[in-house]
């Protein structure tokens, strides 16, 4: 894949977006290319907001602060509308529909809407929604495979959650092959 990618995912504090934007960027790495993960959250943490850009390029990367996105993953309606007007046309939205039920469409963007919470309720990977709606992305982009992202996977689990790791990987090939 060549085309270089600038993402944003964006939600509340506690719902594992630096966790998401972190294997995003592992995958990325391991795939060979040039890798920016920025964080960026409120204060409070838990509860407040949290987002984070990936940039995946063949080329460096000159700064990882980005105004205009390709991809936008977002797991609220605050997030949504605070970034969705940053989402280049033919852009990609990937977001949480069991969250955001009103969300606006724009026509020169595509959406890729998914109840990533109540999938992940439903099939035991509670707090995975966010790993579920990186699965899709990764399936609509094609900018890495679940091979390689199973790698980034492995390589983001912290010690202290080693026992997830297999869940976040049934929750990356859930969210990968949802058809709506």
């Amino acid at each position: 894949m060549a085309k270089d990618l600038n993402i944003m995912l964006a939600g509340f504090g506690g719902q594992g977006i630096l966790f998401a934007g972190k294997i995003i960027a592992y995958a990325g790495l391991l795939g060979g290319r040039q890798v920016s993960w920025l964080p960026s959250y409120g204060p409070e943490m838990r509860g407040g907001t949290a987002n984070c850009t990936v940039v995946i390029s063949d080329d460096e990367i000159g700064s990882p602060l980005i105004s205009k996105l390709d991809v936008l993953i977002t797991m609220n309606l605050p997030s949504y509308q605070k970034f969705i007007g940053d989402l280049l046309p033919g852009g990609l939205v990937v977001l949480d529909s069991s969250l955001i039920k009103d969300y606006g469409e724009r026509t020169d963007v595509t959406y890729q809407a998914l109840p990533a919470t109540v999938l992940a309720e439903e099939n035991g990977l509670q707090s995975l929604a966010n790993v579920i709606l990186v699965g899709k992305m990764m399936a609509v982009t094609g900018f890495t495979d679940e091979q390689l992202m199973g790698e980034a996977i492995d390589q983001s689990v912290s010690a202290k959650h080693l026992d997830l790791i297999e869940a976040n990987k049934r929750a990356l090939h859930l969210g990968a092959s949802y058809q709506e």
